[in-house]
C-alpha cells in the first residue's frame, strides 16, 4: 500500500511557517518521501499499517490548511504515468525485499 499525503498550508505568518515546517518534518521523520512539492508518500506493509500511518497524521495536523490523504495499492502506485519531466532521484523507492548473509 501506498500511503499519499497533499497538504495546502498557509505561509503568510511566523506562526503557519513555523506549523508548516513541524508538520513537514513529521511526515519525513515518520518516513514519507517527497515526489513534488507538498505531496508526499510512504509505503507500507498492508492496509492496517496505512491506517495506522494516516491516524498518525490526524494526530499531527496543523489547525488551518488543507490536508488530504490517499491509500492506494502498489499495483494502482505502479500505474501512474510520468506525463512531463523527468523522475529523478537517488532513494530507492521499492517493495522488494533485501537479503544479505
Amino acid at each position: 500500500m501506498r500511503v499519499i499525503v497533499f497538504f495546502d498550508l498557509p505561509t503568510e505568518s511566523v506562526k503557519d511557517r513555523r506549523e508548516y515546517s513541524r508538520f513537514r518534518r513529521m511526515l519525513i521523520k515518520n518516513g514519507f518521501m517527497m515526489m513534488q512539492e507538498s505531496v508526499y508518500v510512504k509505503l507500507t506493509l498492508n492496509q492496517n499499517t496505512a491506517q495506522m500511518v494516516v491516524d498518525g497524521i490526524k494526530k499531527n495536523k496543523p489547525p488551518q490548511g488543507l490536508v488530504q490523504v490517499l491509500c492506494i495499492t502498489e499495483k494502482q502506485f505502479q500505474r501512474m504515468e510520468l506525463i512531463s519531466g523527468s523522475s529523478d532521484s537517488d532513494v530507492l523507492d521499492t517493495d522488494d525485499r533485501l537479503l544479505i548473509l
